[in-house]
């Protein structure tokens, strides 16, 4: 019953929304949040604002399967937990359809790009963010640079997603968002440790930054590497397979392999994933496995951006209830600087004068689950204050739900203006030295002269 409801609301929602030009991901968002915490009530996870005797799905349980009370909070548990599984498989295949697409000669060739889009998208957020509590609300130095470090992330899985269904993930643009959301992700990991330290201990272990750190970068150019290196022989094992399967199945080895390696040396599973489909991409197995993996990724990633919405909690945004006014006011100024603090990655990127900019921005402005993972952080280590960990979440749900409709625009308004030159150029070059239109008398003119001309020549 609980698929049924996902799946529902992810395509009642996806489909609303790709009829009024967004994406369909926006949709499959705002199908969560109605299903979520925040309305119905139908998908909801143990240790949050709602309880399971409160979900209209266990009391479905309750009226037709028999259950008693207790029983059917039991499966209420087991089936949360489930369910986020699947979400994360969702977000594991996502990132692996993701890494598959893209060209991984081309993410090369703009890393430096994405390297400096990335590190300006971490230290513009984080230091005006932290200095902004700091000075204009007199916040604590620890809650304001844990506030700061939840303005980092770049939620991948929904940006790439966007870029996918706008056919622009292959693009230049598309690549160093891409590149630059990857090393967002392992530096926002570095940072949260960090400030996860700093906030247990009251100081920061550097040897664990440098661990980090070092371990981020062994581990995406080491699986890289050895990947290209072992490819040839992956190809040569599937095709002397005879079972049904033999790619895909293989394929999910391989990513699930890297995936929990990510996990294991404290990175993030997605990461693992991402790496092991930029090295499939590379082999002559790639178109293959694209269109075997693509319905495996619409069954589980809907899964995924579901849950996200599901969980996000709109009452913080309710202004009668007193303990969200200081946090709504914290929130609008932490929106601004999580806007602007992206928006300001486009002009890092140097040696592209024709690039469009403004997009690179906006694709880095998604904070989605990888910002509600430092709300988690900082919740469990009473870190946070109410009103700050209110504003965090205002903070995501509004760059999450603004960046795809926000994307799709500027990608549009890109597209308008390549037409109007294309337009324009048959007229210009009709145009003479004096940049005055030739006349067609002129040009019949011109044509005969230099018809006389040839003829005198010979």
């Amino acid at each position: 019953m609980s698929l049924v409801v996902i799946y529902l609301a992810a395509k009642i929602g996806g489909e609303l929304c790709a009829r009024i030009n967004l994406p369909a991901v926006l949709g499959e968002l705002v199908g969560g949040v109605v299903v979520g915490i925040s309305a119905l009530h139908l998908i909801v996870f143990p240790n949050g604002a709602i309880e399971g005797t409160n979900s209209l799905i266990v009391a479905l349980l309750e009226a037709t399967a028999g259950l008693s009370p207790d029983a059917a909070l039991g499966v209420f548990e087991t089936e949360s937990e489930v369910i986020s599984v699947l979400s994360e498989l969702g977000v594991i295949i996502l990132l692996f359809e993701i890494g598959l697409e893209s060209d991984l000669k081309e993410l090369i060739r703009v890393g430096p790009q994405a390297a400096v889009v990335a590190v300006v998208g971490v230290v513009v957020p984080f230091a005006a963010g932290t200095a902004g509590l700091i000075v204009f609300f007199g916040l604590p130095t620890i809650p304001a640079v844990f506030a700061g470090a939840a303005l980092t992330a770049t939620s991948i899985g929904i940006t790439a997603k966007v870029l996918a269904e706008l056919q622009r993930l292959s693009s230049e643009e598309g690549q160093i968002i891409i590149g630059a959301a990857v090393l967002d992700d392992v530096l926002g990991i570095v940072v949260l440790a960090v400030v996860a330290s700093l906030a247990k201990t009251g100081e920061i272990e550097i040897s664990n930054v440098i661990y980090l750190i070092v371990g981020a970068g062994v581990f995406l150019v080491g699986s890289i590497l050895v990947g290209r290196l072992l490819s040839p022989y992956f190809v040569a094992l599937v095709n002397k397979l005879k079972t049904r399967g033999q790619l895909l199945l293989s394929a999910l080895i391989f990513a699930f392999i890297l995936s929990y390696i990510g996990a294991a040396i404290q990175l993030e599973a997605i990461l693992g994933a991402f790496a092991a489909g930029l090295i499939l991409a590379e082999t002559d197995k790639q178109q293959e496995l694209e269109e075997q993996i693509i319905p495996l990724a619409d069954f589980l990633t809907p899964i995924f951006f579901v849950v996200v919405g599901a969980r996000t909690d709109l009452s913080v945004l309710n202004p009668t209830i007193p303990e969200n006014r200081e946090g709504l006011v914290i929130a609008a100024f932490l929106v601004v600087v999580a806007i602007l603090g992206k928006l300001v990655t486009g002009l890092a990127v140097f040696g592209k004068p024709n690039i469009n900019r403004l997009a690179i921005g906006v694709g880095m402005i998604p904070r989605g689950e990888v910002g509600l993972v430092f709300v988690g952080v900082g919740s469990a280590t009473g870190t946070l204050s109410k009103s700050l960990e209110a504003a965090i979440i205002v903070m995501v749900i509004l760059t999450t739900f603004l960046a795809p409709a926000f994307l799709r625009i500027v990608f549009q308004d890109s597209d308008e203006s390549e037409t109007g030159i294309e337009a324009e150029t048959p007229a210009s070059a009709l145009e003479g030295a004096s940049g005055k239109p030739f006349t067609a008398q002129q040009s019949i003119a011109e044509a005969e002269d230099i018809e006389s001309s040839l003829q005198d020549r010979q």
